[in-house]
């Protein structure tokens, strides 16, 4: 496709940008002088852009490519986090994809190379940089060992983001699968660059990353609204036992979560143990990834219901506990008709389970409570071993934990 899109192009895109995709391409007949496939897929790569790259996906002057590199390119905002982790005056991001790690560098960096293997993907980002007027980015359409071996560069950072599916597009996860392999790349890498700065997939053990790759420094599990998004290695060149781990939520408010770790001091922290008091604490989903079971209990001094469920309990309030907060209103058995006299008559409230017999589904079958309400039951076991279940209201959050 050529682009910049004749004006008539742009004029279908915006007119159609909230439109079903599917039914658009059925009324292709309707404009014969326009590229409808193509730019029905410009529509669908916009709307899936929307939530994680809305400023890209509002202006009408760039090009999108197909709607997958999309889905695998990083939020703007998890884009910025990463780029507040670098410094310095190079950087070369060796998996550039759609380019908006690289936009975010560009704006902490002196000068970033981009390097992408898919030459057509190479040229719609050199492209989209311009528009964006990023004069210290270089675009290179070129495999990331190749450009490593050619390049005489000695640079500050390296970002590589290895690509998570094989030739028949499944999902896979151990380091040593995705390309490139920075396991084998390592040497190469650590020659070219002071420091490394990997994402991988959330689904990545962490232990076994920290181990096989030998020169982790420091980590941070990123989660937006508490989902896990990626876990960042920052790799240097001395080898490392026991690194620091960041645990992160970006809360939908601008604000964030955050909690420090590591091995050493999680194995050091002996958890205490109580029946569930007027509080309960539920962590957020990057300090459960970053392995923060004990250390999240003492560090805040609250006291854990079993070893298992990973749910803490208090009788003074601890706001700024980087997770959900809810105040126990009752503790039952996992009787229907015990909990919903507690839910009114529609017999509606939140379903979490853990370390418990049933699933959420399984809980809800059995007991007849729907989905909604604001009631918020805690279907876990106790210290004494005994299934129970945490009648609870939610604890508005505090504006931030740095």
């Amino acid at each position: 496709m050529d682009y910049p899109l004749p004006e008539a192009a742009r004029r279908y895109v915006a007119a159609h940008l909230h439109d079903d995709p599917a039914h658009l391409a059925l009324q292709a007949r309707r404009h014969p002088g326009l590229p409808v496939p193509e730019l029905v897929r410009q529509i669908q790569a916009r709307q899936k852009a929307r939530t994680k790259l809305p400023d890209w996906a509002d202006n009408p002057d760039l090009i999108f490519p197909p709607a997958l590199s999309v889905e695998q390119a990083s939020s703007a905002r998890t884009a910025a986090f990463k780029a507040g982790l670098v410094d310095g005056e190079r950087l070369a991001d060796l998996t550039g994809g759609f380019g908006a790690d690289s936009a975010a560098f560009a704006a902490r960096m002196s000068h970033v190379d981009y390097v992408e293997r898919n030459p057509a993907l190479a040229e719609v980002v050199r492209y989209n940089f311009g528009q964006l007027g990023l004069t210290n980015v270089d675009v290179h359409a070129a495999e990331a060992l190749a450009f490593l071996k050619e390049t005489t560069q000695h640079y500050d950072w390296l970002y590589l983001d290895p690509a998570r599916r094989d030739t028949a597009a499944r999902k896979i996860f151990l380091l040593r699968d995705c390309e490139p392999d920075v396991v084998k790349l390592m040497p190469l890498l650590l020659h070219k660059a002071d420091k490394i700065l990997l994402k991988t997939s959330p689904m990545l053990d962490i232990e076994q990353a920290v181990q096989g790759l030998g020169h982790v420094r420091r980590l941070w599990v990123v989660a937006v609204d508490n989902e896990v998004k990626e876990v960042l290695y920052e790799l240097g060149q001395e080898p490392a036992i026991d690194p620091e781990r960041y645990a992160l939520n970006l809360r939908r408010d601008g604000t964030q979560q955050e909690f420090r770790l590591n091995r050493a001091r999680e194995a050091r922290a002996t958890p205490r143990y109580a029946e569930a008091q007027q509080y309960l604490y539920e962590p957020n989903a990057a300090v459960l990834k970053a392995g923060a079971f004990r250390s999240i209990g003492t560090a805040f001094e609250l006291l854990k219901l079993h070893q298992h469920s990973h749910l803490y309990t208090s009788d003074v309030l601890r706001p700024d506990f980087p997770g959900r907060i809810f105040r126990v209103q009752a503790v039952e058995k996992a009787d229907g008709a015990a909990l919903k006299a507690h839910l009114g008559p529609e017999a509606r409230a939140h379903v979490t389970t853990r370390n418990f017999p049933d699933s959420v589904a399984d809980f809800r079958r059995r007991t007849g409570i729907r989905e909604g309400g604001d009631v918020y039951l805690f279907a876990t076991t106790d210290l004494r071993s005994r299934p129970v279940v945490l009648v609870c209201t939610k604890v508005a959050p505090v504006a931030v934990v740095s």
